[in-house]
């Protein structure tokens, strides 16, 4: 982004510190989600012992919409994508949209323009809605292939 300077009406770039400060936030999120998925890949969680069972898995038998996300962030670190799916279709997924919303975050900021997520009702009724179909679907017996 460039500024210009009224008086003179010279453009003018911004300066170089106040980017890399505008930078911060977003490059401590991806610091955060690079080391846990880092944990993940170096921690599997296909052995037993290393992280807590789902307490809904675990008392009711039933697959809540997050079971088998770990598995999947171990697949895609290895980059078994096959196994990623497998594990959590919609985790993967999550991770795509984190990538893209993360990557117009930045460039957002280096334009010096906010990041805005306006979500409506529509928006999140269809997100819940979807978190819902994709457990209930996951739990019968013909969802099967959306067992982790």
């Amino acid at each position: 982004m460039h500024d210009v300077n009224a008086d003179s009406q010279r453009v003018t770039q911004p300066r170089t510190g106040a980017l890399w400060g505008r930078l911060a936030a977003p490059a401590g999120v991806l610091a955060a989600v690079v080391g846990a998925f880092a944990y993940v890949g170096a921690v599997d969680p296909n052995e037993p012992g290393h992280y807590p069972a789902c307490p809904l898995l675990q008392y009711t038998g039933i697959y809540c919409p997050g079971c088998g996300g770990l598995r999947s962030a171990h697949a895609v670190v290895h980059g078994d994508f096959a196994a990623a799916l497998q594990d959590n279709a919609l985790a993967v997924a999550g991770y795509a949209l984190f990538a893209v919303i993360w990557t117009v975050w930045v460039v957002r900021t280096v334009r010096g323009r906010p990041l805005r997520i306006d979500l409506g009702p529509v928006q999140l009724w269809t997100g819940g809605a979807l978190l819902l179909v994709f457990t209930v679907v996951r739990n019968l017996p013909f969802g099967g292939w959306l067992h982790p």
